[in-house]
């Protein structure tokens, strides 16, 4: 239904205003008595065989949502109905921000891919919190962190350190995203002795807390086999708990948009089927590379089961859609699920 009728309908408006017109629809209709259980019989694959240990966490399946989708944590008790394994709010930073101009997420149909330069748009750290104290603890909630785009350099670590502090008690792991595409210094947060400094300070935060929670860092598709080298020596160095692969592109390579449609849109970070490639190889990369030595969430163009199936096969331990539940809809998640058991069955 989803496919053939309201995907349609959806896609011929603007992606953004749909964005906040498809959340308004899942709260208002999951307000509806007995909607919240159809949605959960309709989405839901119960079974212990897919449930997963991953940084000392038990997760019901390894199929998660990705940072990006719920940035102000508004929505997450209603989407955990729709099968989720694990859901990750953010990128929060620390005061709210507007982002970049609008225009600034578009859609490449023929792709199935979309480009966007929001430049981490949310509502801030202590709206978060609020939001996140409404949880009802159906599943696992990843907190996505970030930098105020107005932050001087010398401040960076101080925004990801207020945002790690005041997000502790509600989430249950962190990821320190330092790829997105879309914000200043870049170049920075990609630097290896900006990360071992970044790690090390969150570390020592993080043992601050009686209960410490795991932190991962989200990479870029683009690295190339050094930049991934030195990944694989920062996890080692650190002990950091394991890694997000991968992040938005900013390569255009063999898309089907034609450059004229490409040069309309701009820069942007790139997701969907179009990284599918890109994505496998830097998990299968890092996973061979490091001898499976930590864990690996793989993201970028799971837009079927096969396509689950193929990360996990490259190394990852869970997997997070994005683009793929826009373009697909919510049975993507059972199907992912569903193939998992009768792989398991099969083998």
């Amino acid at each position: 239904m989803y496919k053939l009728l309201l995907r349609p309908l959806l896609f011929c408006f603007d992606p953004e205003k749909v964005h906040y017109f498809t959340f308004s629809l899942i709260r208002n209709v999951s307000k509806i008595p007995g909607m919240s259980s159809l949605f959960r019989s309709l989405y839901h694959v119960n079974d212990t065989s897919l449930e997963r240990e991953v940084f000392g966490l038990k997760f019901n399946n390894p199929v998660g949502l990705a940072a990006g989708f719920d940035k102000n944590a508004v929505l997450y008790n209603e989407l955990a109905n729709f099968g989720f394994g694990f859901i990750e709010i953010g990128t929060v930073t620390p005061k709210g921000q507007i982002g970049n101009p609008k225009q600034r997420l578009f859609r490449l149909k023929d792709d199935k891919g979309i480009i966007n330069r929001m430049g981490f748009n949310n509502e801030g750290l202590d709206a978060a919190i609020s939001e996140l104290k409404k949880n009802k603890g159906k599943l696992i909630i990843g907190g996505n962190i970030g930098k105020n785009t107005d932050t001087k350099p010398e401040d960076y670590t101080k925004d990801y350190i207020t945002c790690f502090n005041g997000l502790h008690p509600y989430v249950d792991y962190f990821v320190l995203n330092v790829s997105c595409p879309n914000v200043g210094s870049h170049a920075k947060l990609n630097d290896k002795d900006y990360l071992l400094e970044l790690i090390s300070t969150v570390q020592k935060a993080n043992r601050a807390f009686e209960t410490q929670k795991p932190i991962v860092l989200k990479i870029a598709p683009d690295l190339n086999d050094q930049q991934l080298d030195e990944i694989v020596d920062i996890i080692a160095e650190t002990n950091l708990d394991g890694v997000i692969a991968s992040n938005t592109s900013i390569d255009r390579t063999g898309l089907k948009a034609s450059n004229e449609r490409l040069a309309e849109i701009g820069n942007g970070g790139l997701s969907g089927q179009p990284i599918k490639e890109k994505s496998t190889r830097v998990i299968k990369y890092l996973s061979e590379k490091s001898n499976k030595s930590f864990p690996i969430i793989g993201v970028g163009g799971i837009h079927s089961a096969d396509d689950a199936l193929e990360k996990l096969e490259a190394g990852a331990a869970l997997v997070q859609v994005y683009t793929g539940f826009i373009y697909e809809g919510p049975r993507l998640i059972k199907n992912i699920n569903k193939a998992l058991l009768k792989k398991r069955i099969n083998s």
